[in-house]
């Protein structure tokens, strides 16, 4: 079990401080923010789940998309209505704090067309154990052709070889296709690719993963899973599908996150 799991839960004003004082995790939001931009059409709509203090919510609506955005924490609620008030205000962003299960329960079109992309940064789907029912919840607020982008902590990271957990559930990856360590928050599932593809049928296809690390000389399909191993996170890009059998994911070309998501014990929970 990795060290974090007995530690306070950290929201609000001190998760800022926390997740905006290493070079590593500026880098890597802003690589997703920035993949974010080259997915969604100018002026399309995004729904952000597991919003957090709405640091991306925000810069979303700065670069011109309309944001619909959801979490389920109180302080990080609290953060995020007073981060984004003006933009709220002006109806550039809107927000919903409350139960997961109301959530999954609520009709997120409001009669509209559905978003263009669902996104979700700093891997909250690592806290959740239903992502089947989730992937409904994302059909249900995507319009035709619409997309989801996640970022999800990575199971063959080597980063995480150095503790004991990591070698006692590596035979459950293997056979069962994911395993949980108990956190602060909820227990953390680690999954394989597959498993997310599994999931995310018939509703969405796995199209691509993004290891995000820099290209390596001389790269190619072969040097794939020596890109991703060295990194904490993955970016998942799924595609809505109207078919029941999704296609395999394409391991892409490397984004700009940086390799120096170092090993460290609060690098073990998803963190907003």
């Amino acid at each position: 079990m990795p060290a974090s799991a007995a530690r306070e839960v950290v929201t609000g004003v001190e998760y800022v401080k926390q997740i905006t004082a290493m070079e590593s995790d500026r880098r890597t939001r802003a690589a997703f923010q920035t993949l974010v931009l080259s997915i969604v059409r100018p002026g399309g709509t995004l729904f952000d789940f597991g919003a957090g203090t709405g640091m991306d919510a925000r810069f979303y609506a700065e670069h011109g998309l309309t944001v619909a955005a959801y979490d389920v924490d109180p302080n990080m609620c609290e953060f995020f209505s007073e981060y984004c008030r003006e933009l709220i205000e002006a109806g550039r962003v809107t927000f919903d704090c409350g139960g997961y299960r109301e959530f999954l329960a609520r009709d997120g079109r409001d009669g509209g067309r559905g978003v263009d992309l669902v996104t979700s940064n700093f891997a909250p789907l690592n806290l959740i154990a239903d992502l089947r029912e989730l992937f409904v919840k994302f059909d249900a607020l995507t319009g035709p052709g619409g997309k989801v982008l996640v970022s999800v902590l990575n199971p063959y990271y080597v980063g995480d070889m150095k503790y004991g957990w990591w070698w006692r559930n590596l035979i459950r990856l293997r056979r069962e296709g994911h395993y949980s360590v108990q956190g602060s928050q909820a227990p953390i599932v680690r999954r394989r690719l597959a498993e997310f593809a599994a999931h995310s049928a018939p509703y969405f296809t796995l199209k691509r993963v993004f290891p995000g690390l820099p290209s390596i000389a001389g790269g190619g399909a072969q040097y794939a899973w020596l890109c991703i191993i060295r990194c904490l996170f993955m970016f998942l890009l799924f595609e809505k599908s109207n078919h029941g059998i999704g296609a395999a994911p394409v391991v892409s070309g490397p984004s700009s996150i940086s390799s120096k998501n170092e090993a460290r014990s609060r690098a073990k929970e998803p963190r907003r």
